[in-house]
């Protein structure tokens, strides 16, 4: 028997990971990646991070750099530039990765499942065929492959060779 270890979300499952101050969404600094945070893309209009605790891996988060927390609050240049790195997000995972799918979900409003309901943010999460095994269904626990910050230290390059947004 092999044994599948993600010690990183034991905090979160026993719900005493230390709570973040300030919006995860608006880490701290200017820089455009930060391995602390698990930033891997910030640029003048959005934020890319890997989820800190992911449904699997490689789970990214996209949100506008905008505290906002509607799709109809977004400036036309933020929609387009949220939708394009949405797209670059996607072409990193396939290339990284090889996932035969990828979720993508966003949440407007607590009811709808929105877990930070005051700032906008996509979920990516990539998906395998036959990717979760007894673990999920018997245990509500998830295995995850590989370690975060090996997972970061293969997606960054490709996150900062991106071509820059430009705010208005």
């Amino acid at each position: 028997m092999k044994t599948l270890w993600t010690p990183w979300r034991m905090e979160h499952i026993l719900g005493t990971a230390p709570k973040a101050s300030g919006c995860l969404f608006e880490p701290p600094g200017t820089m455009a990646q930060d391995k602390a945070h698990l930033l891997l893309c910030r640029d003048a209009l959005t934020v890319v991070l890997l989820n800190r605790f992911p449904y699997a891996n490689g789970h990214l988060l996209l949100a506008p750099r905008r505290h906002l927390a509607d799709l109809t609050d977004l400036a036309p240049d933020e929609n387009y530039r949220l939708m394009t790195m949405l797209a670059a997000c996607c072409t990193i995972l396939r290339r990284h990765l090889h996932p035969d799918g990828i979720n993508i979900g966003l949440n407007l409003g607590t009811v709808a499942g929105a877990g930070i309901a005051d700032h906008l943010h996509f979920h990516l999460v990539p998906r395998w065929q036959d990717d979760h095994n007894f673990m999920t269904v018997c245990a509500e626990i998830r295995t995850i492959p590989q370690h975060i910050e090996r997972t970061f230290d293969m997606l960054a390059p490709d996150f900062l060779a991106l071509p820059p947004s430009s705010a208005p």
